[in-house]
């Protein structure tokens, strides 16, 4: 059987092509002829071509941001997320020869957002909750660049100082008042919001939801609606979009004027009056409600959250709960509370720096490609990639997961309680060597070492020492 394939994650770094790898490796163990396209976060690789695709027998996406699937109109296609082909890619085949079904069809007009409203409405309540998860992943893959650029720029300009952006003040620097602008609140950190609403409109309806979508989410934040407000903008623009698009009708001759004028006059009009008349105020109150909670955190209330936070960073390592609990850190650092974002990265740091330090201390435990793989595990912990921990879980899940959420939980814990704050979304371990990027940063690597020992000597624990044969 001649298959094609394609592979995509939100960060579009470790899911991806683990993924890509996985679904290979099991489609040529079964005898098939199977070529992989990886959408990572420098674009496509290993392009599908025509040609290829028309002589496929079997189209195969898995992924967690959004794929568009007008190519494949006419195809046996089969959908999933990456972390079912990750953990059982033979099974995962298996299913996708099984349960494809033919994509769209050949004389259907649109076969882009119409058929996805159809396929989701035959997949139920599921299917429902799948794709809102999958739309969701699409915006924060959008957003994720944003950040990190804005991030970085901003953390470079805090080398002169905190104030070294403010005019008139002794460590004012005109560079880094320049960088403070591009990545800051008034760049690159400002379209955050906005980008995320974006990318899960585009996720929902394709092309047309793009210009709605990017419109909801200014209003989210102009309104002070927030994160929160973009992520339910980006739903409304979205479907809005697709409604239009899907129930408008217009001759041939008039579908360039539907595209370029009715469509996103009327997605725009419709759904950014909506958010600014109906969804914007009560966000905008539950979210300064969310905010004063976070600010308010006492002891007790850090212990608990710091147990879910680590947990959750750990127990999917990129997948749904990761990313959910880093959404919500992102509400508190929008809101100028850096102290939930810096408990979420110690809980994602620490994972394969606890891999990587047991195939240290307990050798005896890992075969000798664990061990190799533990080396890189150093710089991808380091670096926040949780990723980094995925091939160790996939192969003994039972022991490695627990020991990894309990040393994730106790960085994160530790993070919560000694205070510690972080102006960069991003960077792991790195953005400590960046004056002024911290608050208490040495505590906050105290608290990631502590989280690290913990996981580490727990695996060693309860992993069983192996014979010659398995290590090698």
């Amino acid at each position: 059987m001649r298959i094609v394939a394609v592979t995509t994650c939100p960060t579009g770094v470790a899911h991806t092509y683990m993924a890509a790898e996985a679904i290979q490796k099991a489609a040529e163990q079964k005898g098939h002829c199977i070529k992989v396209e990886t959408r990572g976060a420098m674009g496509a690789e290993n392009e599908l071509t025509k040609d290829e695709i028309d002589s496929a027998d079997l189209v195969i996406i898995a992924a967690d941001a959004a794929v568009s699937k007008e190519r494949f109109v006419g195809k046996r296609l089969y959908e999933a997320g990456t972390s079912r082909a990750v953990k059982n890619a033979d099974e995962f085949v298996e299913n996708a020869i099984i349960r494809a079904r033919v994509w769209g069809s050949s004389t259907t007009e649109a076969s882009g957002p119409d058929q996805r409203m159809a396929a989701d409405e035959k997949e139920g309540a599921r299917g429902a909750v799948s794709q809102i998860y999958r739309h969701l992943m699409a915006g924060v893959s959008f957003m994720i660049p944003v950040v990190v650029a804005g991030g970085i720029l901003l953390a470079i300009s805090f080398i002169w100082g905190l104030d070294s952006a403010t005019a008139g003040d002794p460590s004012y620097n005109p560079i880094a008042a320049a960088l403070n602008f591009i990545g800051g609140g008034d760049g690159a950190l400002g379209l955050m919001v906005p980008v995320l609403a974006a990318g899960i409109a585009y996720s929902i309806a394709d092309r047309a939801g793009i210009t709605a979508g990017l419109m909801c989410g200014w209003i989210a934040k102009y309104i002070g609606a927030g994160f929160l407000g973009g992520m339910i903008g980006g739903f409304l623009a979205g479907y809005t979009a697709l409604l239009l698009v899907k129930y408008i009708k217009v001759p041939k001759s008039l579908e360039s004027i539907k595209a370029v004028l009715l469509i996103p006059v009327l997605s725009v009009g419709i759904s950014a009056l909506i958010m600014w008349f109906v969804v914007g105020a009560p966000v905008s109150v539950l979210l300064g409600m969310l905010e004063g909670w976070l600010t308010g955190l006492n002891t007790s209330n850090k212990l608990a959250l710091g147990i879910i936070t680590g947990c959750m960073m750990a127990f999917d390592m990129g997948g749904p709960l990761n990313k959910s609990i880093f959404a919500f850190s992102m509400i508190a650092f929008e809101a100028g509370n850096y102290v939930p974002f810096a408990s979420v990265m110690a809980g994602g740091v620490t994972p394969p720096l606890a891999l990587a330090l047991s195939c240290v201390l307990f050798k005896n435990r890992y075969t000798s490609e664990e061990r190799e793989m533990g080396k890189s595990a150093w710089i991808l912990g380091a670096s926040n990639i949780t990723e980094g921990a995925i091939p160790f879980a996939v192969g003994d899940p039972l022991h490695v997961i627990p020991c990894i959420m309990a040393g994730s939980a106790v960085s994160s814990t530790f993070s919560l309680v000694f205070n510690c704050a972080c102006r960069v979304p991003h960077g792991g371990l790195w953005a400590t060597l960046i004056p002024n990027v911290f608050d208490n940063p040495l505590m906050w690597v105290l608290s990631i070492a502590c989280g690290t020992v913990v996981g580490a000597v727990l695996l060693g624990l309860v992993k069983k020492p192996l014979s010659d044969g398995e290590e090698v």
